[in-house]
């Protein structure tokens, strides 16, 4: 008897803690389930970098073990098809993942040709995606779509700095 009060004590807190999930965190965990529609590697082996520059910013995706040879790859491929994506306004995977109605995106969608440009690097452990515009309403809406990453990829995502001019 002393074993099953116990078992149903510890159930009723299990229950209590699911139930007290924020917001943010469940909005977190949906990302993440929809993410893996789109991402062909393991967000949570890798973070996602978003830094803002004057003129645009850059999206680095990196692999958290820098040896995972196979992750480094699935990121590289992956951001390559994004930038072909993005320079044709294509962003129909950030959409699905956070919704079509993700602050900048619209922006992003109706930008003119060769106002926004978007290049690929490598990365030693991922690759990244530069946007640079000299459109101010193009800079904004791309902040704030980095933001809205950022708020959704959760602990997979981070704010980045650059150390130098670019």
């Amino acid at each position: 008897m002393k074993l099953l009060l116990i078992s149903l004590g510890f159930f009723t807190i299990l229950s209590a803690c699911a139930h007290t999930l924020t917001p943010a965190d469940q909005r977190q965990a949906e990302v993440s389930q929809r993410s893996a529609d789109v991402m062909p590697f393991d967000l949570a082996a890798t973070i996602h970098v978003f830094t803002k520059l004057k003129d645009g910013g850059t999206q680095s995706v990196i692999a958290k073990n820098n040896e995972d040879a196979t992750q480094i790859k699935r990121v590289r491929e992956h951001l390559q098809a994004l930038q072909a994506q993005f320079q044709k306004n294509d962003f129909s995977g950030p959409a699905h993942i956070h919704g079509e109605a993700m602050p900048g995106l619209a922006e992003l969608r109706a930008a003119p040709p060769g106002k926004l440009t978007i290049t690929y690097r490598d990365l030693p452990d991922g690759a990244e995606l530069v946007f640079r515009t000299s459109d101010a309403n193009l800079v904004a809406a791309l902040h704030q779509w980095f933001d809205a990453q950022l708020g959704d990829h959760g602990a997979d995502a981070m704010e980045g700095h650059h150390h130098h001019s670019d």
